[in-house]
């Protein structure tokens, strides 16, 4: 997992060969006026989610995790929190993993709360689990998931 701001994405680039043109594309677009909805990037090896929605609170985040893709999670608008464990160290799953959406649920509760604030972001890898909109409020966010 990584937090950072906006500004220093450059320094993650290389760390991943689609992290470059994920944090160009980032910083190409005004994300504020992105309506909700999936932006292709390079077809289903990158692409993005724009969120508008509300956030659930601590207490209504569950913790997902994926197996193909790699999540980078920006906060638009409002505080994004966003729960963390690893995926080690989840082990009540809340039903099987769902392949064709990848992602499954975890009944585990988060061992670390993250605060993203606006122009910053995030990096999960599929071995951490994360419990998103776990903000209060309105909450706009971008998500690029990234194939590993």
């Amino acid at each position: 997992m990584i937090l950072d701001t906006l500004g220093r994405a450059a320094a993650y680039a290389s760390l991943h060969p689609r992290f470059g043109a994920a944090f160009d594309f980032l910083a190409s677009v005004d994300l504020a006026a992105l309506a909700p909805g999936r932006i292709e990037i390079d077809g289903q090896r990158l692409y993005v989610s724009i969120d508008h929605v509300e956030g659930r609170g601590h207490e209504g985040a569950r913790l997902e995790a994926h197996r193909r893709y790699i999540d980078i999670q920006v906060t638009i608008a409002g505080t994004e929190h966003i729960g963390w464990r690893p995926l080690e160290d989840c082990h009540r799953p809340h039903e099987a993993f769902a392949a064709d959406r990848d992602i499954g649920f975890y009944k585990d509760l988060p061992d670390t709360w993250l605060v993203i604030p606006e122009r910053h972001f995030v990096i999960f890898f599929p071995d951490d689990a994360h419990a998103p909109l776990a903000g209060v409020g309105p909450l706009r966010k971008a998500i690029v998931k990234v194939e590993r």
